[in-house]
């Protein structure tokens, strides 16, 4: 079935785009792994990575990694931020996703992943670039929530304006930043020590499809599967 064809059922206000990708959900995917299915409400999820990614759309975890339901445990919001721990009476949803991963699910791996061309990272660049024309104000949520970004840009080099190579470095350094935020959180630091969880960072290139990995030693993201990166890109396209 085209994804054009599908129409809601009478009287249900649902987006048929959504209907459509759900009927085609039961007939392909649901239809061939429902046993998987059936043992994940059984026995309940025991995911070994969590991954702490941006909301945009157009860089889901689990279509990236290729993951089955029940593989990841994925946190998203704006940026792909990670804030410093702060047990107090504000409401902080990725520290209780953060809390649930580690202290619930017994996560082993915990994957910081920003992403080329972030909406949020740009915002923030913008912001400082020109004080008197902010597209946020500090009261939004917004505004407030990416200001999590600042120990990360005081680490950079004055910019000039937000131009793409600043907002990519930009990016990279802020998922350095919650790496160490994560390190605030004394069950993430204890478990570290002890070897049972480890940290990692990674960014993804929405154009081409690039992975890099952060290695710590050096401070720098590496690429990975490059053999199958460039394969990717020497197949036919039909």
């Amino acid at each position: 079935m085209a994804l054009s064809d599908a129409r809601p059922e009478a009287g249900l206000a649902f987006p048929p785009r959504l209907e459509a990708g759900y009927r085609n959900f039961l007939l392909g995917r649901f239809s061939s792994e429902q046993q998987r299915y059936r043992e994940l409400a059984e026995v309940g999820q025991k995911p070994n990575v969590m991954v702490i990614g941006c909301c945009d759309s157009r860089v889901s975890p689990e279509v990236i990694f290729d993951a089955r339901p029940g593989e990841l445990f994925v946190v998203r919001n704006v940026a792909n931020l990670m804030p410093p721990y702060a047990p107090n009476d504000d409401l902080h949803g990725t520290s209780a996703a953060l809390e649930f991963g580690v202290m619930g699910l017994r996560v082993e791996h915990i994957v910081v992943m920003g992403h080329a061309q972030c909406g949020g990272v740009k915002a923030y660049a913008e912001n400082e670039a020109d004080p008197y024309a902010r597209p946020l104000s500090p009261g939004d949520f917004i505004g407030k929530w990416i200001s999590l970004m600042e120990p990360a840009a005081r680490r950079l080099p004055t910019a000039e304006g937000p131009t793409s190579d600043y907002v990519e470095a930009l990016a990279r350094e802020s998922i350095k930043q919650s790496l160490s935020n994560l390190r605030t959180f004394p069950c993430v630091s204890i478990l570290e020590q002890k070897g049972r969880l480890k940290l990692h960072g990674a960014m993804f290139g929405v154009a081409d499809g690039r992975l890099l990995v952060l290695n710590e030693a050096d401070g720098e993201f590496h690429p990975v599967a490059d053999e199958d990166h460039a394969a990717a890109f020497r197949e036919p396209r039909f």
